[in-house]
Parts: structure tokens; C-alpha cells; sequence
């Protein structure tokens, strides 16, 4: 019987468990399309990569048990500590970081498969002076094409991914300005970089028989590659991060698959196929919830501190009210929308709307939920967000679901979103986001906005809403103001 710490890469049952760990990944994407089955879905889904990972341990050849086992309790003991501590509002960053890290592997891992066949060639070479020494055979020390090219591509979209999540975390978590940071020559000097990548790759696909100069040439490749992620991360707005790692996050799924092609590793290839393509059609469905291509979110520039609108706002006259005078409102409605976002989530006042929801719901007030699609800094940011409070997923309901009720609407409350209510994205052709598809609550009876102050929102872009005349400014922190909304409801 063959010992379990050995099997053959080629054997059924090596192909039989790598099997069983993609069929957990597709089952796990189906659970997190749903929000009350997404926890599950995430749990499958690890069950799958704990089979791929251990079956690939039990492969024959795999050596440095104790390299791999310090490699993957360090791993382990950062990522758990790290996940409990995060916080949802900086949820986006980690997963630009843990992106990032992934890209990062990839690209080392291909380079380690290179200098593999680098040094099999220098042993080849050896082989070759004794077989013409004897007369023999000649010998190729050529790194075969199929491991070549899937290599070159891991390596490079691997550290493209590696960089620019990088830059996007570092935007994100406003460690570097979130303003587009463009260099003089931007386009030209991508430019340069991506036909020397394109280059060098062609390079070595067609002289790889010369491994002592290919390793240098690798390295100048994985380099380049290095300065095209910052360079082209570096121009976007804070604003199309998400959509930016979003993007990153299917190059990384892309780069995985490559370096499975390289390795020969079903799991490796299929994993990384379901990562390129739903980080794919993720990018692909938040630029269309913006009106955007994502050409004009690369290379536009959007999310300037610029401002938008009919002058500053200083010279825009607008309402206020206090939180009494909101739950006044809010008590006599008959419906009333929610629309939840960025800074509901930074304010961490959930668990408050809750308490406001189930107080109106009391008076016999209809609540629900409007969800913009790239509401918060990642998609289903605000989701999850609710879920923590236990607010029943039959009350949230999507933009286009809850549009055409907003007329029929008493009170739209908005807490925290911005530039997804912003009316400028219907009536300003001017506006950078004419066009972008909006919760539009303009449409309500009343509306009442909950913000620290009239400042605009990450896209930099004044609010026209806050100037509405239906739209009555509540100032303060949002946690607090639904607290004391709260209270004065309870004693109506």
C-alpha cells in the first residue's frame, strides 16, 4: 500500500480529491451570492482550499516540512488576528492587502519555478559535455514552452496585482493621498514598461537555452512589472479603488491559473480560473452601476477634489433640524427608506438604525432599506454591515427595486451616502458622475440627511441633495443622532 504522505501527482486519487476542493469552491461562490447563506458558502469554500492544500502536501517531492509548516502557522496566526481586529470600515483595505499578497505569491512562485529549471538547464549542461565527450546524444537544457510562457504571465500579472493592491491599500487607508498622483510622460512611461515586459518575454520564449543570462532578464521583467502596478494605480481616485481592486483581484485569480499551467496543479488552475472570471464580472457589473467603462475608472482620473454643482457651498442656501424635530417627522410618516452608507459604517451606527426601525415599526411605520450597488467601499459592504444588526434581508431591497417606490415614499433618511443620492447624476451633464445610476431619493416626500457636515463625499463631488428644498440637514455624529432620534421616539 502505498503511504499516504506519497502520492503520485498523476494518480485518481490525487485527481479525485482536487476535484472534490473546486466543487467546494463553485459551492461556496453559489452560498455567498445570498446574504443568509454567504457565512456558509464562506465556511465550504475553506473546506475546499483545506483539501487542495493538503492534498498537495501529500504529493510526492514536497520537502522543508519545516519551512512550510512555519510558513503556514505564521500565516495563520497573522490572518486570524488580523480579521478579528479589522474593522468593517476598513474591510475594503484588508481585502486590497490580502489581494495583494496573493498576487505577490504567485509571481514568487513562478520565479521559483524558473530558477528550478535554471538550475536543471546548469545540470543538463553538465550531462551535455560528458555526452559529447563519449560522443553521445545531444541534450536540450531549454526550458520547455509550456512551462515557460504560463510562467512569464504568472510572474508578471502576479506582481502587477502584487503592486498596485499595494497602492490602493496605501489609498484607502489614506497612508498615501487619495487624490490622483499623475508623473509627467504617465502614458508613455506605461508604455515603455509594458513593451519591455512584452519584450523580454519574447526574449526568453525564443533563446531560453541560454539559462545563465535568462535569470537576469527574468528579474528585469518581475521588476517592470513591479513599477507598471504602482504607476498604474497611482492616477486613479480614491473613489474607483473598490472597482480598482475588484480588477487586481481577477489579475491575481488570472496569475494563479497561469502558474497552475506551469505546474501542472488542477486545483491551482481551476481556483484561480473562478477567481479571474467572478473578479471579472464583479468589475465589470460595479463599472455598470457607475455608467462607466472601465477604461474611463483606469485611466479618467476621477475622484479629484474638485467640486461640483452651482457654486461652493457656502452661497447654496440650506435646511437644518434637530434630531427631536426628525423623529417628530419620522414618527407621523407611513413609510420610511433608510439608505445606508459610508458613513454609517465609520460611525458604526447600525445597531442604533436598528433601534430606530423597531421603534418606528411600533407606530406602525413602514421600514425598509435602499442598497446602492457600490454603496460603502466594496459591494455588499452595506449587507453585511446590516446583517450584523439583524436587520431582516426581506427589508433591504436593491436600487432598482426601491426607485420606483420612492415617490410613494414619506421620508428617505440618509445616513452617510453621497455620491450615490447625488441628483447632479441626473440633471449636471457637467458632473463627473452624470450619468451613474442613483438611489434617487430626491423623489421622497422628505428628506432627511444625517452628516457631520456638508463636506462632499470620496469622489470629492458636492451634493446637490443637501441643498434640495425637501432635504432637511441633521448635523452630528450619526451613531449619536439615531440614538437621540431614538429616545425622542420613545417618548412620542
Amino acid at each position: 500500500m502505498m503511504p499516504l504522505a506519497a502520492l503520485a501527482p498523476d494518480s485518481g486519487l490525487v485527481g479525485l480529491l482536487y476535484i472534490v476542493a473546486f466543487s467546494l469552491f463553485i459551492i461556496g461562490i453559489r452560498f455567498g451570492t445570498h446574504p443568509t447563506t454567504a457565512r456558509r458558502g464562506n465556511g465550504i469554500a475553506a473546506v475546499g482550499m483545506a483539501v487542495a492544500v493538503i492534498t498537495t502536501l501529500l504529493l510526492q517531492g514536497i520537502g522543508n516540512w519545516g519551512l512550510i509548516f512555519a510558513g503556514i502557522l505564521i500565516g495563520s496566526v497573522i490572518g486570524v488576528v488580523a480579521s478579528k481586529r479589522v474593522q468593517m470600515t476598513a474591510m475594503p483595505q484588508m481585502v486590497a492587502l490580502y489581494n495583494g499578497l496573493g498576487g505577490g505569491a504567485i509571481a514568487l512562485i513562478a520565479w521559483s519555478e524558473y530558477r528550478h529549471w535554471v538550475h536543471q538547464g546548469g545540470e543538463l549542461d553538465k550531462l551535455q559535455q560528458v555526452s559529447d565527450f563519449i560522443g553521445g546524444p545531444q541534450i536540450s537544457a531549454a526550458v520547455p514552452l509550456e512551462v515557460m510562457i504560463p510562467s512569464l504571465f504568472a510572474m508578471v500579472v502576479g506582481s502587477v496585482s502584487f503592486w498596485g493592491s499595494n497602492v490602493a491599500f496605501g489609498k484607502l487607508q489614506e497612508l498615501i493621498p487619495s487624490q490622483p498622483m499623475k508623473v509627467p510622460g504617465q502614458q508613455v512611461i506605461n508604455a515603455l514598461l509594458l513593451i519591455g515586459i512584452v519584450v523580454g518575454g519574447v526574449i526568453l520564449s525564443i533563446n531560453n537555452e541560454y539559462l545563465d543570462l535568462s535569470q537576469p532578464l527574468f528579474i528585469a521583467m518581475l521588476v517592470a512589472a513591479a513599477f507598471l502596478g504602482t504607476m498604474v494605480v497611482l492616477p486613479i481616485g480614491g473613489a474607483d479603488m473598490p472597482v480598482v481592486i475588484s480588477l487586481l483581484n481577477a489579475f491575481t485569480g488570472l496569475s494563479a491559473a497561469a502558474a497552475g499551467i506551469a505546474l501542472d496543479n488542477t486545483a491551482l488552475i481551476v481556483g484561480g480560473t473562478l477567481v479571474g472570471s467572478s473578479g471579472t464580472i464583479l468589475t465589470l457589473e460595479m463599472a455598470t452601476a457607475m455608467n462607466r467603462s472601465v477604461a474611463n475608472i483606469l485611466f479618467a482620473g476621477f475622484g479629484s477634489p474638485a467640486t461640483a454643482g452651482a457654486g461652493s457651498q457656502e452661497e447654496r442656501p440650506h435646511r437644518s433640524m434637530t434630531a427631536q424635530d426628525a423623529a417628530i417627522q419620522l414618527a407621523y410618516a407611513d413609510s420610511v427608506v433608510v439608505v445606508p452608507g459610508y458613513g454609517l459604517a465609520v460611525a458604526q451606527a447600525q445597531h442604533a438604525v436598528r433601534e430606530m426601525a423597531d421603534e418606528l415599526e411600533k407606530k406602525g411605520v413602514s421600514v425598509s432599506y435602499a442598497i446602492h450597488p457600490v454603496a460603502g467601499r466594496m459591494p455588499g459592504h452595506m449587507n453585511v454591515l446590516l446583517a450584523e444588526a439583524d436587520v431582516p434581508y426581506e427589508q433591504l431591497k436593491e436600487m432598482d427595486e426601491i426607485n420606483p417606490e420612492l415617490p410613494q415614499t414619506d421620508v428617505c433618511v440618509v445616513i452617510g451616502a453621497n455620491d450615490v443620492t447625488n441628483p447632479a447624476a441626473k440633471t449636471d451633464e457637467s458632473s463627473p458622475i452624470f450619468g451613474m445610476p442613483i438611489i434617487e431619493v430626491d423623489e421622497a416626500q422628505q428628506v432627511l440627511v444625517l452628516k457631520r457636515s456638508m463636506s462632499p463625499g470620496f469622489a470629492g463631488i458636492d451634493n446637490d441633495l443637501f441643498y434640495h428644498p425637501k432635504t432637511a440637514m441633521v448635523f452630528g455624529d450619526a451613531k449619536q443622532t439615531v440614538s437621540d432620534i431614538v429616545s425622542e421616539l420613545g417618548e412620542l
